[in-house]
């Protein structure tokens, strides 16, 4: 479960102490214990014709008796892959503060402000954390790892509209289909250079991409890669 760190004017929602410990002291474990288990297994590898990165296992191979430095080598190595996959995961953690006035969604170094003013409602989506805007536009979609209880928890403290049963608007969305003549502008487009983004499974294009329909007034959500899209409702206030 998520941390909740409460203080006079603000709650900040990230990992646990002992999950972030983990992480930074078990993985390079991990990794200095593959290492060594690769450097002593090195010599037999080498021998299989299947084996992926042939060369680089006949490299360690080469040297496996070169003892005491392979051993070394392989569990320096392996310390440091354990120490990147660490910074990788610490970069993909999102931790949220939430104030009487703002939100602020930080993921490594992205970091997203928003104010409590344009805030319609909050809910979570599956693994998702979504935060809704005044015209039923989507503030925000993170992804999120652990329990929704200290988020929801912390939204309620500051007096945030949570949606307990999730999108209020789940129902007005409609699977895309190409060529879609409801769709405005040029949604249809966006969408399918997002289906092929999604396929691919990139990202930051299916992210820009979101953002872009967002801007012609669609809301676009995803599940097993197939999209579902609904308009939003522009206010006159």
């Amino acid at each position: 479960m998520m941390d909740a760190v409460y203080r006079r004017h603000e709650t900040v929602v990230s990992e646990p102490a002992w999950a972030v410990g983990l992480m930074w002291l078990g993985l390079p474990l991990a990794g200095a214990g593959v290492g060594w288990l690769l450097q002593a297994l090195a010599g037999w590898l080498a021998e299989l014709p299947w084996i992926p990165f042939k060369g680089a296992v006949e490299l360690l191979a080469s040297v496996a008796d070169n003892e005491p430095l392979a051993t070394i080598v392989s569990l320096a190595a392996g310390a440091v892959v354990g120490l990147v996959l660490a910074f990788i995961g610490a970069m993909e953690t999102l931790v949220v503060r939430i104030t009487d006035g703002d939100v602020t969604l930080r993921r490594g170094d992205n970091t997203q402000e928003i104010n409590r003013s344009v805030v319609r409602a909050v809910f979570v989506d599956g693994k998702q954390l979504v935060l809704l805007g005044r015209d039923t536009e989507e503030l925000a979609r993170e992804g999120f790892d652990l329990g929704a209880e200290r988020l929801r928890d912390g939204f309620l403290a500051h007096g945030y509209p949570w949606a307990a049963a999730g999108d209020p608007y789940r129902d007005e969305f409609r699977r895309w289909v190409p060529d879609d003549p409801e769709l405005p502008g040029s949604a249809d487009a966006l969408l399918k250079a997002r289906a092929k983004a999604l396929e691919k499974g990139d990202k930051t294009d299916v992210a820009e991409l979101r953002a872009e329909l967002g801007k012609l007034g669609v809301v676009v959500r995803e599940e097993s890669k197939r999209q579902y899209w609904r308009r939003t409702h522009p206010t006159s206030g």
